[in-house]
């Protein structure tokens, strides 16, 4: 592998993109680094820490801990994956970009991208209104003697605009650098965050061997520790192999005869990714599921409240037995969701019609359908199941060991993962085409 890289190193074009995506990568580090004004950051880190259960803790998650601070890229790339879904729904509702996006060819493309860049602003600056909101209703302002309202303007401005630049700098990774530029900066906010984690851990640790204990005082046995590393090491084995499997479905194409040549004849297959819905399932459940705990937090409660508010808190405790069940419910729901979403088998069986394939065994049109059909649902209960188990997993190990807010979850470690193989792959692909071996082999 080393020597892999110094040849790709040694390949001009390859060295300026890796140098590419290695400088945007720095910039959106610094970016993460600068605070909006007229925000006290430190009461609102303290404030934040507090809701790690909410959906606020997934944000700060996906920005690499930039939202717990208030800087320019709080917002991170959320308003671009949510803009994003939002389309990506809507072209299927909608006949009209439906046709856009199918038939426009290269020109419906960029009108298609265009209305996502337009709803990303959109919504950050929902986003960043509700964000100014949460920070002004619980005194977390610095105004210094400055206007309220000028403030309120600068701050939601502020946001925006960070959460523009971060849409724009990801185009430029994408064409310029190596891999999807949106991935890549999401990889690299949450990678930000091992550092944070290792050293949580040591002093988790450190705290038990020297017996500090106390209600604030986080404390870690060292089988533990080793616990936690090797369950990681594990997901990521799992993660991969799951993230390259995928069922095969054999497809033969006839035979004919046009003038004195004949076509077809030949066999190939469908691909059928077992994880074809990606880490979205889990993101929605995850936000869904967190909501009360959402709800309690901006209503003061937690759980040694006494009445109703505590005791929504201790039934929907982000590490108890009914948030687990309704987590891995919602996870399955939205599994299916997508799944029918990303891939017709009607569509697939009149294609196939249409090319005069067919699956040995099937007749074509309704037949195939409903055996694709059939296999899509098995391969997406698995599929679901999976992503059940990973982001089930550091429940079950903050149970087991007590550790907390280690910022990297099941989540977090899918993207991490699966951002690494999609960029391997493209240095794969950069490497087969100047005869070099690339990191797959």
């Amino acid at each position: 592998m080393i020597q892999t890289i110094k040849n790709a190193w040694k390949i001009p074009e390859l060295r300026k993109k890796i140098m590419f995506t290695v400088f945007a990568l720095l910039i959106f580090r610094l970016g993460s680094a600068v605070p909006v004004p007229f925000v006290n950051t430190t009461l609102l880190g303290n404030y934040l820490n507090n809701m790690s259960g909410t959906i606020f803790g997934l944000m700060n998650a996906m920005s690499g801990g930039a939202f717990a601070t208030a800087t320019v890229f709080a917002l991170g790339v959320q308003p671009y994956i949510n803009s994003s879904i939002i389309i990506q729904l809507l072209t299927v509702a909608i006949p009209a970009l439906e046709r856009l996006q199918k038939e426009g060819g290269e020109e419906g493309r960029k009108k298609i991208a265009a209305i996502t860049r337009y709803t990303t602003v959109a919504i950050a600056l929902l986003q960043g209104f509700g964000y100014y909101t949460l920070i002004k209703a619980n005194g977390l302002l610095n105004l210094g003697g400055m206007n309220g309202v000028w403030a309120g303007i600068v701050i939601v401005v502020s946001f925006t605009a960070g959460s523009a630049f971060i849409m724009w700098l990801g185009e430029q990774i994408t064409e310029f650098g190596i891999g999807n530029g949106i991935s890549i900066i999401l990889f690299a906010g949450i990678v930000s965050r091992v550092p944070s984690m290792v050293q949580t851990l040591w002093l988790g640790v450190t705290n038990n061997i020297s017996g500090i204990t106390g209600d604030n005082v986080f404390s870690l046995p060292w089988w533990g520790a080793v616990l936690i590393v090797v369950g990681m090491l594990a997901i990521v084995v799992f993660i991969v192999f799951i993230s390259n499997a995928e069922r095969r479905l054999p497809v033969q194409y006839a035979k004919r005869v046009v003038g004195r040549k004949m076509y077809g004849g030949q066999s190939s297959h469908i691909p059928m990714k077992v994880n074809m819905s990606g880490v979205m399932p889990i993101i929605f459940a995850q936000s869904i599921a967190s909501l009360p705990a959402t709800i309690g937090a901006f209503a003061g409660w937690d759980t040694t409240t006494e009445g109703f508010g505590g005791g929504l808190m201790r039934v929907f405790d982000t590490a108890g037995l009914l948030y687990s069940v309704i987590y891995f419910l919602l996870i399955l729901g939205f599994s299916y969701f997508y799944s029918t979403m990303q891939f017709n088998p009607i569509e697939v069986a009149n294609n196939l019609k249409k090319n005069g394939g067919f699956i040995p065994g099937f007749r074509p049109g309704k037949p195939t359908a409903d055996f694709i059909h059939k296999v899509l649902n098995k391969i997406t209960l698995f599929g679901a199941l999976y992503l059940s188990v990973i982001a089930i997993a550091p429940i079950i190990t903050q149970n087991l060991t007590g550790a907390r807010n280690l910022a990297i979850g099941g989540t977090s470690i899918i993207i991490v993962v699966s951002v690494a193989l999609e960029t391997m792959k493209a240095l794969e692909a950069q490497m087969l085409m100047r005869h070099y071996k690339g990191f797959l082999e």
